[in-house]
């Protein structure tokens, strides 16, 4: 339908992310299809492998023009993390809001399901948040980020690809509540905070077996990350006090409004003293911040003995001794590998997607060139084929099944005789006896 016999120019901004959400066919058709003489212009937040294969394509000696060092976190963004259960995730992000009250950030979430999950909790718990996601038409996506501009809304939560190309000044909190599984795509994240010369956060709420991720993005992109405590109870409540004797101190007084009804406020409030009215006003602001952090639990998770306690409680206890049950899994074949671009991190990005979550349990992922295989829980491998049978990656229509090899081959001894053919019962080498060998040797 499109005729590109004349066009002039080409321009393909937020190149990274078109590749990585699975455009790549369809940009090298359009490229192919336009003439050899034209301005080829690629605008990226990132420089990834696909990027430079791109330029070296279709561009006859291209001019790279940097910014900033390649693939690199900001200066001006303090890259914070926090380590807890994954059930306590949404806790530890409501702490976070409490604790800056005047907050203006993006939540970042992998999937569709998780932001509109998110986005309706933190509504319902009466924070100022609405979400940004692919199945929201533009008109809902305009009216949402007018709201958002404007501050009428402090908490945007979103996935990436909503978030593509979103442009706003003065973000104060960029948080991760789920990390990415490429450390581009992190860079990407924490670059909408903290620009033109001003400061901003990077906060990435992480669960135990996460630290891994966390040193990739440190070596990927030259960041570096402080791992911090969760907020307790008792900082919150310090700080929302602080935040309310604030607004007390600077709300503007309209005198003239108010004078017709100061004989009467006045007259029910004579019998209270100075330091009276004072608990008075901040208790009546201040009650539900007491009431909800009252009681509150720790929720950090600060050495290994503690999440052992914790794991044990979560699988039980067996034959009297607390261990580790590992889950049943079923082992998958998928037609892609190496070859085509596939990481560990890519495979688990494809599985959250094609569940529409990332709580399922994944074992072990063997990435061949051509294809790979992987373990997942039992419970979601059916689901899981019938969600990605027939989509595609890096152009590759997906083919995902079974493995027919034996999905729990029996373990190897730890210890004990060796196998028949190198040791004998006894422990001694197989074969003739010592008086024999030197019989033979005469």
């Amino acid at each position: 339908m499109l005729k590109l016999a004349k066009v002039e120019r080409v321009v393909l901004d937020e190149a990274d992310e078109m590749l990585t959400m699975g455009f790549k066919d369809d940009l090298e058709t359009i490229l192919a299809e336009t003439p050899v003489e034209k301005q080829t212009l690629l605008f990226s937040a990132t420089m990834s492998r696909e990027i430079i294969d791109v330029t070296r394509t279709y561009m006859n000696s291209p001019i790279q023009l940097s910014v900033a060092a390649r693939n690199r976190g900001a200066d001006s963004v303090e890259h914070v993390f926090y380590v807890v259960s994954a059930r306590d995730k949404y806790e530890v992000l409501k702490r976070l809001a409490d604790l800056n009250p005047d907050i203006y950030g993006i939540v970042f979430c992998r999937t569709r399901k998780e932001t509109k999950d998110i986005a309706l909790k933190l509504a319902d718990d009466g924070y100022s948040a609405d979400a940004l996601h692919g199945d929201m038409s533009q008109a809902q996506r305009d009216e949402v980020m007018r709201r958002f501009r404007r501050r009428q809304i402090q908490i945007l939560v979103a996935t990436d690809v909503a978030a593509r190309g979103l442009d706003v000044d003065d973000l104060t909190h960029v948080i991760n509540f789920t990390l990415p599984d490429m450390a581009e795509t992190y860079t990407h994240r924490s670059g909408r905070t903290g620009r033109a010369g001003k400061k901003g956060i990077s906060v990435a709420i992480t669960h135990t077996r996460e630290k891994r991720k966390i040193r990739d993005i440190e070596r990927a992109s030259g960041v570096r990350f402080k791992q911090e405590m969760v907020p307790s109870g008792q900082e919150i409540c310090s700080v929302q006090l602080l935040a309310l004797i604030d607004r007390i101190e600077k709300v503007e007084v309209d005198k003239q409004q108010i004078e017709p009804f100061l004989p009467t406020i006045h007259e029910k409030l004579s019998t209270l003293t100075k330091e009276d009215l004072i608990e008075h006003v901040v208790s009546a602001e201040f009650n539900r911040f007491l009431a909800y952090y009252k009681d509150a639990r720790d929720l950090n998770i600060p050495d290994r003995r503690r999440r052992e306690r914790e794991r044990d409680r979560e699988f039980g206890d067996r034959d009297g001794f607390s261990r580790r049950r590992r889950p049943s899994f079923s082992r998958l074949f998928i037609n892609v590998g190496s070859k085509n671009h596939l990481t560990p991190a890519r495979l688990i990005g494809l599985v959250n997607e094609g569940l529409d979550s990332n709580k399922a349990e994944i074992g072990k992922i063997e990435i061949m060139r051509k294809f790979s295989f992987f373990e997942i829980e039992e419970g979601e491998s059916s689901r899981l084929i019938d969600s990605l049978q027939g989509s595609h990656f890096e152009g590759i229509e997906l083919s995902i099944e079974r493995s027919k090899a034996a999905e729990n081959p029996a373990p190897k001894r730890p210890y004990g005789k060796k196998k028949k053919g190198f040791f004998q019962e006894n422990g001694g080498p197989k074969g003739k006896s010592k008086s024999k060998r030197r019989r033979k040797r005469k």
